[in-house]
């Protein structure tokens, strides 16, 4: 059980308000972890902004009993994300399962597929033993309600199993139609020993979006994950990944942000397993032109085996009022000798309206580690703007390219290089987009 958050009438009026909005899902094979977090939620009530981890975002729109309404953003002729790989396609609408915008058959060699919704009609199903069991345990030490919210309310979702090396990526793509569409999706994945899976996930989902996914990486198992938020301009969205990692296991996982009023993508990373290897990275651009840009990673990452890396790499490109957080922890435990642990948040601010607020820390309980962590915020560097200018590029083409270069470290967490090179493509036609006005 969470150490509770401390108890007002406010936050208890707030929780039994998001509550009573609710149809909360009833029997099924996720009953049990249904009614844990909905104690674990009573208890702890839901954020409020002078929460220690909420102090640099306010979490009302995230929790409010209502979707706050979102307009629909239109891309225009934008070629989708990955719309050229071979994939196998899940697709959501504004949190719904629609068949007719997925593949016909949801099966792929090695994988074991089933809807969270579908699935839950049984008492018996193999997710049983992860739905909501890596979600509790990522609530000590920091109390995380909003995805206790989401394990209790949860209507769909997926549920992946991998028993071999998924010969193709699966691609989640979530569409948002509705301008108050409220969704909350729960995502189960189980990476067998020896296993492989690449997941892909793009798309704004819906007006509001509470998202929790629960990753569990058997020994020798490998995952990697590369999101693209949608960039919807109103959307709100929170997210929870939450892993753990067997012995000689690798995760990897990377977020690509550009538009959205308000973001919170939190990561919890438990490591178990001796030579596990876990990177968790990031690159936002936000520009408030458009509308208020608030976007935050908070990432918990715990060593608890020995011989194990994780890194955290986060870059945020911020103009016109925009805000970026970032806050980062990592724990070693006792024994958790010769861990590699690497974090680094940074920022550029284009003009002086925008911020970035930063909490990266240490909590180190073994003696043999080496362990790093470091936060920079600062502009456009001069020299080599000058330096670009004098070889006869635009000063709007020389900021791309400074844009560009400073994402790289995040960018370059991707193993695939031909993922890597879709993103980058991406964005510098984004860039492209906003030099033309």
């Amino acid at each position: 059980m969470a150490a509770p958050a401390r108890k007002d009438s406010l936050r208890d009026a707030a929780t039994a308000a998001r509550l009573a909005a609710l149809d909360l899902p009833k029997g099924g094979f996720t009953g049990p972890a249904r009614t844990d977090a909905l104690a674990r939620l009573t208890e702890m009530g839901l954020p409020v902004k002078r929460d220690e981890y909420w102090r640099y975002t306010d979490p009302v729109a995230l929790s409010a009993p209502d979707a706050p309404e979102a307009a629909i953003f239109n891309p225009g002729d934008e070629v989708p994300l990955f719309a050229d790989r071979d994939r196998l396609i899940i697709a959501f609408v504004d949190g719904l399962f629609d068949p007719a915008r997925s593949s016909p058959e949801l099966a792929l060699e090695g994988l074991e597929i089933t809807r969270l919704a579908e699935a839950d009609r049984a008492d018996i199903h193999w997710a049983r033993d992860l739905y909501g069991v890596l979600e509790a345990d990522g609530q000590r030490p920091v109390a995380r309600p909003l995805a206790a919210l989401n394990t209790a309310a949860a209507s769909d979702g997926v549920l992946i199993r991998v028993t071999g090396r998924a010969a193709k990526p699966v691609h989640l793509v979530y569409y948002h139609e509705a301008t108050r569409s409220d969704a909350i999706l729960h995502h189960c994945i189980r990476v067998e020993s020896g296993a492989e899976l690449t997941l892909l996930e793009t798309g704004p989902a819906a007006a509001r979006l509470n998202k929790v996914m629960e990753v569990d990486v058997a020994d020798g198992g490998r995952f990697h994950h590369v999101r693209a938020q949608g960039r919807d301009h109103a959307r709100r969205a929170a997210t929870h990944i939450f892993a753990r990692l067997g012995q000689g296991a690798l995760f990897k996982s990377f977020t690509l942000t550009a538009n959205g009023m308000l973001t919170r993508n939190e990561c919890v990373l438990d490591i178990r397993g001796d030579g596990a290897v876990a990177h968790v990275a990031g690159a936002a651009l936000g520009d408030a032109a458009t509308g208020p840009f608030h976007h935050d990673d908070t990432v918990f990452v715990t060593h608890d085996a020995v011989g194990c890396e994780s890194r955290q790499v986060f870059k945020k490109v911020l103009k016109n009022g925009a805000t970026g957080v970032f806050q980062g922890k990592i724990l070693v435990k006792p024994g958790a000798q010769k861990t590699d642990g690497y974090q680094i948040s940074q920022a550029l601010l284009l003009d002086d309206d925008s911020q970035f607020l930063a909490k990266p820390e240490l909590e180190i309980y073994a003696d043999d580690v080496k362990c790093s962590h470091g936060s920079t915020t600062g502009a456009i560097d001069d020299t080599a703007l000058f330096y670009l200018r004098s070889r006869g590029v635009s000063r709007e083409d020389a900021t791309a390219l400074l844009v560009l270069s400073f994402l790289a470290d995040a960018i370059a967490e991707i193993e695939d290089d031909g993922l890597q090179a879709e993103i980058v493509a991406r964005l510098e036609s984004w860039l492209a987009r906003r030099r033309k006005g």
